[in-house]
């Protein structure tokens, strides 16, 4: 897996380019949960569930419907909200689904475990893609503060966190072009 904070750079990220207004910012913060909230499955290690299960790491909390039933779920916990300081249902919706949909995207981009069952329930074939340049985090808070750990952080800082700056440069700069032709 990515560590949790690849996934939640990548979330935030992606809060800060569907709702760019800065009053919004309690939602990139829900984005960057909802990115790492997958490896909620992790638990199983210790309560001995197999790994290829279907409720085993990467298994049904990596998958497109978990991300659908997240997105929902955030959706209709944002009416408790005031309507002026909600974005709009579809946006949020988008939002939290990419967000949490990234989390399984970035996994299958890494260099272990058995891959990413984007299509569970029903399919339980798991699935990584050709470039998998992302090294595989170890699991546990001991063995990431390690040399091995380290360099995790540093290939995560290459494929996640400059990818997420560049985008984030870029939309800096066409809201700049936006005000100045307006």
């Amino acid at each position: 897996m990515a560590s949790a904070f690849a996934h939640a750079a990548l979330g935030a990220t992606l809060g800060k380019l569907i709702l760019p207004e800065r009053r919004h910012w309690p939602y990139w913060v829900a984005a960057a949960a909802c990115a790492a909230l997958p490896d909620v499955d992790a638990l199983g290690y210790k309560l001995g569930v197999p790994y290829e299960s279907l409720w085993g790491h990467r298994g049904l909390t990596h998958s497109l419907l978990a991300a659908a039933l997240v997105a929902a779920v955030g959706v209709l916990w944002s009416r408790l909200a005031r309507a002026g300081q909600r974005p709009a249902a579809a946006r949020l919706g988008l939002l939290l689904f990419l967000a949490t949909a990234s989390h399984g995207v970035l996994d299958a981009m890494t260099t272990g475990g058995l891959g990413v069952a984007f299509f569970s329930p029903w399919d339980l074939e798991r699935y990584f893609f050709g470039l998998r340049p992302i090294k595989v985090s170890p699991i546990g808070i001991k063995a990431f503060f390690s040399g091995r750990g380290l360099r995790v952080l540093a290939s995560e800082a290459v494929w996640v966190g400059l990818p997420c700056l560049v985008l984030l440069g870029l939309q800096r700069q066409l809201a700049k072009v936006q005000r100045k032709r307006f």
